[in-house]
């Protein structure tokens, strides 16, 4: 189908249009956009992973020899099995051998990409207060990073009643943690706004030419 962008431009208008008509009410129109997005979504899915994947990974070195290939093929086929109720049940080998493979691949990768870099990012060390090369912020910040991170590790610290200086220290511990849940989620807001501000922006200037 070779349509001109023009039209393209006013498919996208409404469909848009359609998606913030929710913002009155649920109606038809946002449904219809809703099942438009879900269905190419779906589609170009299937498409990516079958020309992507499927074919260069599986299909074509089988049809060249590699046999061994047919066991994460028998694997994989195992997933339909779940619209047939009395095989039904098979459907939990490969549930299973995914959620195990990924958990082994995450955890590792979580611990050195999270936990240890976080240790390396805590521990001071005189290259932290050395103000030619930090400067005096630096120094101000690194210490406030590591009293942060003690102190949120004290709040959670369960072997022993929050009492004294443990309580203090945990009570700053939520202050920390507080500040931490209140960036993610205003990084969260932000990433929102900068979508509605794409589709304003597209609406008013690529649509209506309203704006350049």
């Amino acid at each position: 189908m070779n349509l001109s962008p023009n039209i393209w431009t006013w498919v996208g208008a409404f469909l848009t249009l359609a998606i913030f008509s929710f913002l009155y009410k649920d109606n038809p129109f946002y449904k219809m956009a809703e099942h438009i997005f879900v269905g190419v979504a779906n589609g170009y899915a299937v498409t990516f992973y079958w020309h992507n994947i499927l074919m260069p990974v599986l299909f074509n070195p089988l049809f060249r020899g590699r046999l061994v290939l047919i066991i994460p093929l028998i694997i994989g086929a195992l997933y339909f099995t779940r619209f047939i109720p009395k095989i039904s049940w098979l459907v939990r080998i490969p549930i299973g051998i995914t959620i195990g493979y990924y958990t082994g691949v995450a955890i590792p990768a979580g611990i050195e990409g999270s936990i240890i870099k976080q240790i390396q990012g805590t521990i001071l060390t005189p290259h932290n207060f050395e103000r030619w090369h930090a400067g005096p912020w630096g120094v101000v910040w690194s210490v406030i990073l590591l009293v942060g991170v003690l102190c949120v590790l004290s709040y959670f610290y369960f072997s022993k009643e929050h009492k004294g200086i443990l309580k203090v220290t945990s009570r700053i511990g939520i202050v920390f943690i507080m500040i931490g849940f209140g960036a993610a989620f205003g990084y969260t807001v932000m990433g929102r706004i900068s979508l509605l501000i794409g589709r304003l922006q597209f609406l008013l200037g690529d649509w209506l030419g309203i704006i350049r």
